[in-house]
């Protein structure tokens, strides 16, 4: 009976583990550098917004009112639509999906929808105005967070009827 001695197979399945380690001179190593070591400072405490606040551009200013003017339409639009949606949501309640009732309720839906999609344009325009001037420091952040909120405010209220509706749908 022939003996087989374990040691060959271990050595062999333990050298191309021995090639990971040496060459330290093309690859770092990944012990923990000094720099990982070291405690950072506390951050210094934040200025108020309005002492760090850079003068805002005046053309930027005058945009506002028209943002939150356009999303104010929106939501007249929303609002237009609206009744006569929740009526053929009610008549296509509880009806199979694909059914007539269902079918003009899903389309009317889907209108209140795009109002609201119009909403959503002035808000991402809004956020897009104020992720600019905070990173860049140019001044009218404070002003347009205001006209942002009012015009997310209009939005949830408007989210808030859209779920209603599809959960009376069945949708």
């Amino acid at each position: 009976m022939m003996r087989l001695s374990l040691a060959p197979l271990i050595a062999a399945a333990l050298m191309p583990l021995s090639a990971c380690a040496s060459d330290t001179a093309n690859y770092p190593s990944l012990a923990r550098r000094d720099v990982e070591r070291a405690v950072l400072a506390p951050s210094p405490a934040p200025v108020s917004a309005a002492a760090s606040e850079a003068a805002a551009d005046p053309a930027l200013l005058a945009r506002l009112p028209g943002l939150v003017a356009a999303a104010r339409a929106a939501q007249g639009r929303f609002a237009a639509a609206r009744e006569r949606t929740e009526r053929l949501v009610a008549a296509g309640a509880g009806s199979t999906p694909g059914s007539e009732s269902w079918a003009v309720a899903s389309i009317a839906l889907a209108g209140l929808e795009s109002s609201r999609s119009d909403a959503m344009i002035t808000l991402a325009d809004l956020d897009a105005l104020h992720t600019e001037a905070r990173v860049n420091n140019t001044g009218g952040a404070n002003d347009i967070a205001l006209a942002r909120d009012e015009v997310a405010s209009l939005i949830g209220e408007q989210d808030r009827i859209l779920i209603a509706l599809r959960t009376r749908l069945g949708g």
